[in-house]
């Protein structure tokens, strides 16, 4: 048997909300699955994402995050926090590996690092 990612899913306060800022800043379109509790965002050419609106979503770290790549990182995230997303860390290995860790609205952790 072979598994294949299909969807990462966030618990958020907002689904609509948080999908429609992934949407901007991912690519894709959104579309409501189960109204009012499940929205998800899908890409022809990758991974879909998925909201589903909970009460109360877990507080603390994230064990799960998403990393992209993008040839100009600090475009990247310049173009990112003036959507909306925060900047928490800078990170480097080496001489040539960094990256950069941001929350979206939410405060759900991803990376940016260059392709």
């Amino acid at each position: 048997m072979t598994l294949k990612v299909e969807m990462v899913t966030f618990d958020c306060g907002d689904a609509a909300k948080l999908a429609n800022w992934w949407a901007t800043q991912f690519g894709g379109t959104t579309h409501e699955l189960i109204p009012g509790e499940f929205i998800a965002v899908m890409r022809p050419d990758g991974p879909r994402l998925g909201f589903q609106q909970v009460p109360d979503p877990t507080p603390g770290k994230n064990r799960v995050h998403l990393d992209f790549a993008a040839e100009d990182v600090d475009a990247e995230v310049s173009r990112l926090t003036a959507a909306g997303a925060t900047e928490v860390g800078r990170h480097q290995f080496g001489d040539s590996f960094r990256w950069i860790v941001l929350a979206d609205p939410e405060g759900n952790a991803f990376c940016v690092a260059g392709s």
